[in-house]
């Protein structure tokens, strides 16, 4: 894959095999982040976890101390008094059956996060082909399935994110945008890494981060220091 001129410039600007305090790799992240959009900042972990296993899988979710940057569009399935309350939370779409065949049929996708209580989940599974393979799902790990809605909806709209393996069992996670500052940068990684090192699986036999890589969306990626991530 051919890179920009940008792109090789910033990678001349640091030592690519080396392995850099989060400090350091944030600045070195943010320097790099030269392009004319605001990019996020990206943490990828590498475990030595195998998914194959449902002991080793990890999911779950947890709210950035200063957000991700983005504003999230939350979709609500529920019924009765929930709906309300969904709506006053500040969800941005609040339904239940009716918007299966708008979603199904119509191809609607104009959220980011799906919320549903438990008695909607009969509903939702229908929509599960369709939302499954974007990791749209609501999921009861990721707090996603609840009859707290109001909570759900704050959580999400505060910074709440999910973070999963996938199917190389590497875990994807913003951290926020470039337009950070250091300390809120370094404060979304701390309570990234606090919540992934809790999940780690009790089965796991050897290492359980094996390498992370923080970089912005054009920019190159910097190898952070493992084992001062972990402790």
């Amino acid at each position: 894959m051919k890179r920009g001129k940008k792109y090789q410039e910033a990678v001349k600007a640091f030592d690519k095999q080396s392995q850099y305090d989060v400090a350091e790799a944030i600045d070195l992240v943010k320097k790099n982040a030269t392009a004319k959009f605001d990019e996020t900042i990206e943490l990828h972990i590498r475990t030595g976890c195998d998914g194959r296993h449902a002991e080793q899988q990890i999911r779950g979710a947890v709210v950035l101390t200063h957000g991700t940057g983005k504003t999230v569009r939350v979709l609500v399935f529920a019924k009765g008094t929930k709906l309300d309350e969904a709506q006053a939370a500040g969800a941005d779409y609040v339904g239940g059956e009716e918007l299966i065949p708008k979603i199904q049929n119509e191809g609607w996708l104009d959220f980011d996060v799906v919320v549903a209580t438990p008695d909607m989940m009969g509903v939702v599974g229908r929509l599960g082909r369709v939302l499954g393979p974007k990791g749209l799902m609501p999921n009861p790990k990721a707090g996603t399935v609840t009859m707290d809605v109001t909570k759900a909806v704050n959580d999400i709209k505060a910074g709440k994110i999910e973070y999963r393996l996938d199917k190389a069992n590497i875990i994807h996670v913003p951290v926020g945008k470039a337009s950070f500052t250091n300390e809120q940068l370094s404060d979304n990684f701390q309570a990234l890494m606090g919540a992934i090192n809790k999940a780690k699986p009790a089965s796991l036999k050897g290492q359980y981060i094996r390498s992370a890589v923080l970089t912005s969306t054009m920019g190159p990626g910097v190898k952070l220091n493992v084992v001062k991530i972990t402790q």
